[in-house]
């Protein structure tokens, strides 16, 4: 007896994410269906218009904005930005460099440098008790 295989299915607002676009502004087609693995990996190698424009313009959602922003989520809500933006909102907010946007990159750089820091630190943490199992 063998059992015909069913199709691993997600809903809109997980292929929207792994996408990385705005649900909202996605045709109603996909907010309203289910997604196939393999549809989703259409949309990824052969995008349709909607999405290479969804992409390229926006509104694009908040990881998307920060990323492009050089900053966190958490800072685009301690910015007040709660919304989706269109890629001319951000670049807008890049060329106007409000105090909050100065602010909340200076606050990655330091995150990162911590980061790093750490990283480093465990890296030859490790390498010591490499060693000195070695010997």
């Amino acid at each position: 007896m063998t059992s015909s295989k069913t199709p691993q299915t997600m809903k809109p607002a997980t292929a929207a994410k792994k996408l990385g676009v705005y649900l909202p502004a996605a045709p109603a087609e996909f907010q309203e269906g289910v997604i196939t693995r393999d549809q989703l990996s259409t949309l990824q190698t052969d995008p349709p218009e909607w999405l290479t424009e969804l992409r390229r313009n926006g509104p694009h959602p908040r990881p998307t904005v920060a990323a492009r922003l050089g900053i966190s989520i958490a800072g685009l809500a301690r910015g007040g930005v709660t919304e989706a933006l269109t890629t001319d909102e951000i670049n807008e907010l890049r060329e106007d460099e409000p105090d909050w946007l100065v602010r909340e990159r200076a606050i990655q750089l330091e995150v990162r440098a911590e980061e790093d820091r750490i990283a480093a630190r465990d890296a030859k943490i490790a390498k010591k008790a490499e060693n000195a199992e070695r010997d």
